[in-house]
């Protein structure tokens, strides 16, 4: 099955489950609920046309709209699973309460609450000598009167059960849920709205490394990842990334993948302030997946063009405060697709193994490669951090690392957020990061 199929499949099933919960369980029959059912034929089809079309750039206009609805999407179907087992429990716990009723009571508003209400002894006397005799020559019960009258007490003998109470309780619980998901999605999406729209935040993390050099001990290098300019973006926001790095004083700057989402016609002005970076030894450049949608080559061009080195299966060797560091780099996995994927043998060919080395590689599995080569810290991006909080727990089964420092096969990896996002303009518990990095020296 192709990758649109599975798509169109899944997107289809969260939708009809968003309906059913949403619609179908909470408005009677009639137009309310037609309504409804256009709606999330709509939205389904907006979905996938949004992820299409303004990733080709031809309309652009969608963007807003649909990566909110996704984002939405993701948060009310969140919401409403992890809602199923407390309402299923509920449900249960509610029959096996009415299963207890006796048979032949009525079920008063008190006892659906769960306060049984007894009669007054002496009422109780006077209503048993009212009552005709029953059919062994005893007192009949109100039971035994409603069935005479053609009026069964329940929906089963000795059950007590209420058919249309039930009903009214499904209503109550199912309308409750959607309320709740409602507004817990549209204050997540909201939120996240402003956390990722907001500046990025500033990461410090000291990582020891056992081959640095005493006089390299304090070595800063600022990493930065994922920025994706593109239509979403604010437009002073590669300036506001150039600002926070230049302030933090950096000796290296790494930019590590997914710098954007469009042409260098497009946003090649978008880009143009992150060539006022300032630091000590230069400021470098991988590419990531998302350049290789957007036109690698004029990107890697332009880049340089703005003074930033691009290392393309290549290292650097760096004289940084009196000692030797290896800076290498490598293609991202998605440039294979284009003969331009990651090559580590020619990369590290020729290294001097005494000299510290530090990757830059945009997905944090390539340290799985890079293992072999005795590489002493890898920076990489690729994860955002998850960018939407509990979608952290799918990006952990392909990445080993989502957010910070972690070690892969023995090489130690950090991963910052990204100072941007992907898709919807959302973040929820992973906001966009700078980070900067101080090698400590044992």
């Amino acid at each position: 099955m192709g990758f649109a199929a599975t798509l169109a499949i899944v997107v289809g099933l969260i939708h009809w489950y968003l309906y059913k919960r949403l619609v179908r369980d909470t408005l009677p029959e009639g137009w309310p609920r037609r309504a409804g059912a256009v709606a999330a034929v709509l939205l389904a089809l907006l979905a996938p046309t949004t992820l299409v079309l303004v990733r080709e750039g031809s309309v652009q206009w969608l963007a807003w709209p649909g990566f909110l609805w996704l984002a939405l999407m993701f948060y009310l179907l969140v919401v409403l699973a992890v809602l199923e087992v407390p309402r299923a429990a509920l449900l249960l716990w509610w029959r096996a309460r009415r299963r207890r009723t006796p048979a032949g009571v009525t079920a008063t508003p008190a006892q659906a609450d769960g306060a049984v209400q007894a009669e007054p002894a002496a009422q109780q006397a006077v209503a048993a000598q009212a009552e005709p005799p029953g059919p062994a020559g005893g007192v009949a019960t109100k039971g035994d009167v409603a069935t005479k009258a053609g009026d069964p007490p329940g929906d089963g003998a000795g059950t007590g059960t209420d058919p249309a109470h039930d009903a009214s309780r499904r209503l109550l619980l199912a309308r409750g849920a959607a309320i709740f998901a409602g507004l817990t999605a549209a204050g997540a999406v909201g939120y996240g709205v402003r956390t990722a729209l907001g500046p990025p935040q500033l990461d410090r993390f000291q990582v020891p490394m056992a081959k640095l050099p005493r006089a390299m001990d304090g070595t800063r290098i600022a990493v930065v990842s994922d920025i994706h300019l593109g239509p979403l973006v604010p437009a002073n926001h590669a300036q506001r990334i150039t600002d926070l790095i230049n302030s933090v004083d950096a000796d290296v700057v790494a930019i590590v993948g997914d710098l954007v989402d469009g042409t260098v016609e497009e946003l090649g002005a978008s880009a143009a302030p992150l060539g006022r970076i300032q630091a000590r030894h230069g400021t470098f450049f991988v590419t990531g997946n998302h350049e290789y949608y957007s036109g690698h080559l004029p990107w890697i061009e332009e880049v340089q063009r703005l003074g930033i080195r691009v290392l393309r299966n290549e290292r650097e060797e760096l004289l940084v405060r009196g000692g030797a560091l290896d800076l290498a780099g490598v293609n991202d996995i998605g440039g294979e697709e284009f003969g331009d994927g990651p090559d580590f043998p020619t990369t590290f060919a020729g290294r001097d193994p005494s000299r510290p080395v530090v990757l830059m590689a945009h997905q944090p599995v390539q340290a799985r490669s890079a293992a072999e080569y005795g590489v002493d810290l890898q920076v990489s991006g690729h994860t955002h951090g998850g960018q939407m909080v509990p979608f952290n727990l799918l990006v952990k089964l392909e990445q080993p690392v989502v957010s910070g420092y972690g070690t892969v096969d023995g090489v130690p990896v950090y991963v910052t957020n990204g100072a941007g996002f992907w898709g919807p303009p959302v973040r929820v518990g992973a906001p966009p990061q700078v980070s900067l990095l101080e090698l400590r020296a044992p």
